[in-house]
C-alpha cells in the first residue's frame, strides 16, 4: 500500500481509503466487518464515514454505519490502527436535529453522538458534510445559485472554527475538513483560519472520477498550492 500526507496534518493516509456508507442497509453488519478486516490486512488505514449513513438516508438508517464501525473497534481492539474520518450532516434532513444548519452547538451535539456510536474518544478528521448555503454537488450543478448573505456565512464560519478549536483543545477531534464545498468556500475557510489563528481545513472531500471532473478546473489549484488534499468520493463513478 502507498501512503500520502493529508494536507498539513502530518498524517500518512493510505492511497486507498475505505468508504462505509452502505453498511447497515445495502450491506449487512457482517459484510461491513469483513470489509474492515480485509482493508486493514491490505494496509488501508483510512476509514471514512458520516453520522448520516447508511445510504439511502432515512430515520431508520441514521447512525447505523457508525454503530457498526464502533462495534468492530471494540471487538478487534483496532482503534489505533485506523485514521478515522466522520462528518456532521448539513441542513435538510428533518430527522437529524430537525434539519438544522451546522453551527457551533450542533457540532458539539453531533460529535458527542458520533463518539458514542463509534466507541472512541476522538475523531482524526471531522468534516462538514455539505455547506449550509447549499452546493452544486449531488447532481445539482445546473440549478445552483450562489446567492447568499456573505457576511452571515463568514460569521458562521468563524463560529464553526472557534468551536472546532475548542474541541481540538479538548482532544475530541484532531483535524477538520470540508465536503461538497466550492472554491469560494474553501478559500474563505482558509482565509479565516489564517486571519484569526483558528484550525485549518486539512482536506476537501468532493466527488471525483473519470466521469465527474469538476474538481479539476474548480479546486485543483487550491489542493496543490494550499496543501488542502482531495479525498475523492465515488472514484469509481458510483460503480
Amino acid at each position: 500500500m502507498q501512503y500520502r500526507k493529508l494536507g498539513r496534518t502530518g498524517l500518512d493516509v493510505s492511497l486507498i481509503g475505505l468508504g462505509t456508507m452502505t453498511w447497515g442497509f445495502q450491506n449487512t453488519e457482517a459484510e461491513g466487518r469483513e470489509q474492515m478486516d480485509y482493508a486493514v490486512g491490505q494496509g488501508i488505514n483510512f476509514f471514512d464515514t458520516a453520522e448520516m449513513y447508511a445510504i439511502p438516508p432515512t430515520v431508520d438508517t441514521y447512525g447505523t454505519t457508525e454503530n457498526i464501525i464502533g462495534s468492530w473497534f471494540a471487538s478487534r481492539k483496532a482503534r489505533d490502527q485506523v485514521i478515522l474520518a466522520t462528518k456532521i450532516t448539513g441542513p435538510g434532513n428533518s430527522w437529524i436535529r430537525e434539519g438544522s444548519a451546522i453551527t457551533g452547538s450542533s457540532i458539539k451535539q453531533a460529535l458527542e453522538d458520533s463518539l458514542q456510536r463509534l466507541q472512541t474518544d476522538y475523531i482524526d478528521l471531522y468534516q462538514l458534510h455539505w455547506p449550509n448555503r447549499g452546493a452544486y454537488h449531488f447532481g445539482k450543478q445546473w440549478g445552483f445559485q450562489p446567492k447568499f448573505d456573505a457576511a452571515a456565512v463568514e460569521a458562521n464560519f468563524i463560529e464553526v472554527l472557534e468551536t472546532c478549536q475548542q474541541l481540538i483543545t479538548e482532544g475530541k477531534i484532531r483535524h477538520i475538513g470540508v465536503s461538497n464545498e466550492t472554491a469560494w468556500g474553501v478559500m474563505k475557510w482558509l482565509q479565516l483560519s489564517d486571519k484569526f489563528s483558528l484550525p485549518r481545513i486539512a482536506s476537501i472531500q468532493n466527488e471525483y472520477s473519470v466521469m465527474c471532473r469538476q474538481f479539476e478546473p474548480d479546486l485543483n489549484e487550491i489542493a496543490v498550492h494550499e496543501d488542502c488534499g482531495l479525498l475523492a468520493w465515488s472514484p469509481l463513478t458510483r460503480g
